[in-house]
């Protein structure tokens, strides 16, 4: 048996720190790398590709968003897509799988909404035992019944859950979705298909988490995010052999740099854009920036960077930035007296001052410097 074992798509995940155009993009690519899931099963030989949960990021999608999946799929008839409820998309009444089984989805989509033993293959060698999440959160483990589950002797068991296998509640018994982590061997599952975290996890020999296929996140790009699982099992009681693809487009990276000077404002470009040369628009980076520029050099690391670079990455985000300093021979370009330059004396004194007015003051005076040279220079 192979197959391929996915989750975690989050069709219309939203990303606050987006602006439109990128979040556009975002949400796209977690439709698009479907097909390149459809393709990895194909090119490995594998029939079946095992969903656990969290197909959806919300319960109420709206129409477009619910049946884009789904025709993503529609586009492999050859392969067999399972799918699970999840914590974001659980199973309720009139909820997201309802407006889902009402849709008519393609024949080669199968919605798990029962936990009972599922044949698998055209020939009932193996069977699948599909959880199913009814909110979510809930302290029982969703696994539990796949103890009893009866199916044919001698059959291969898979199983396919979504929860946690670690506790992370201050007080024992409070972690939802928990599923014990020797479910495989009490329910005598040949493999344990498992979704919530999004990052790549092996929990033994016969469980794992597949991941996001599309990482989504600055803190998930270290954990093998972004890509799929092949899962070959050779027999009902054989070791799983598991294997993990790319199939992921986009690269997050954080990145942190103390800046003081002309050189070293260059020096980071330079190793931002050799970061993913050939591949800058697959790139998110988050910055973090310290240090103390003077004003004609945080005009410029405002050009190089946040400008620049900021073009040429799918998107940039600025965490930290560096404090600006005005120099005497910064305020002496706005002459020793007049309106602007005592408007640029106060913009300087703001700047220097902690306080929720000292960013916008920063910006403030750069644009001013910005202006005035422009003005003068014309």
């Amino acid at each position: 048996m192979r197959f391929v074992h996915s989750s975690d798509w989050q069709i219309g995940k939203t990303f606050n720190f987006a602006s439109d155009d990128v979040l556009r993009v975002l949400q796209a690519e977690r439709l698009e790398v479907i097909n390149r899931l459809g393709e990895l099963a194909r090119a490995q030989g594998a029939a079946d590709i095992l969903v656990a949960g969290d197909i959806y990021d919300y319960e109420t999608p709206s129409d477009r968003t619910l049946r884009q999946p789904l025709e993503r799929m529609r586009q492999f008839p050859d392969l067999r897509w399972h799918l699970v409820p999840g914590n974001h998309d659980f199973l309720q009444p009139n909820g997201v799988w309802d407006r889902v089984r009402r849709s008519a989805p393609p024949e080669n989509i199968h919605l798990h909404l029962e936990p009972k033993p599922f044949a698998m293959t055209p020939d009932s060698s193996v069977w699948l035992l599909p959880s199913v999440l009814n909110r979510r959160h809930t302290l029982n483990d969703p696994t539990l019944w796949m103890d009893e589950a009866e199916t044919p002797e001698g059959v291969m068991r898979l199983g396919m859950a979504h929860g946690s296998v670690r506790e992370f509640g201050s007080q024992p018994g409070e972690q939802p979705n928990l599923i014990a982590l020797d479910r495989p061997v009490r329910a005598g599952l040949a493999y344990l298909a498992l979704g919530d975290w999004h990052g790549f996890n092996r929990i033994g020999e016969r469980c794992a988490y597949s991941g996001t296929p599309e990482i989504d996140g600055f803190d998930k790009g270290g954990d093998g995010g972004g890509s799929a699982l092949i899962v070959s099992i050779d027999g009902p009681n054989a070791v799983p052999t598991i294997t993990r693809h790319r199939v992921g487009r986009f690269s997050w990276k954080r990145v942190q740099a103390t800046l003081t000077s002309r050189d070293e404002i260059e020096a980071l470009e330079n190793r931002l854009r050799s970061l993913d040369p050939q591949n800058l628009s697959s790139l998110l980076v988050w910055l973090d920036v310290e240090g103390h520029l003077t004003l004609e050099d945080m005009t410029l690391f405002d050009e190089k960077i946040l400008t620049g670079v900021e073009a040429a990455l799918c998107l940039l985000r600025l965490g930290k930035r560096p404090e600006l300093v005005a120099s005497e021979a910064d305020l002496s370009t706005f002459g020793e007296a007049g309106v602007v330059s005592r408007a640029a004396a106060r913009l300087q004194a703001l700047s220097a001052t902690p306080g929720p007015e000292q960013q916008h003051a920063m910006a403030a005076l750069q644009r001013l410097a910005v202006l005035w040279r422009s003005e003068r220079s014309a």
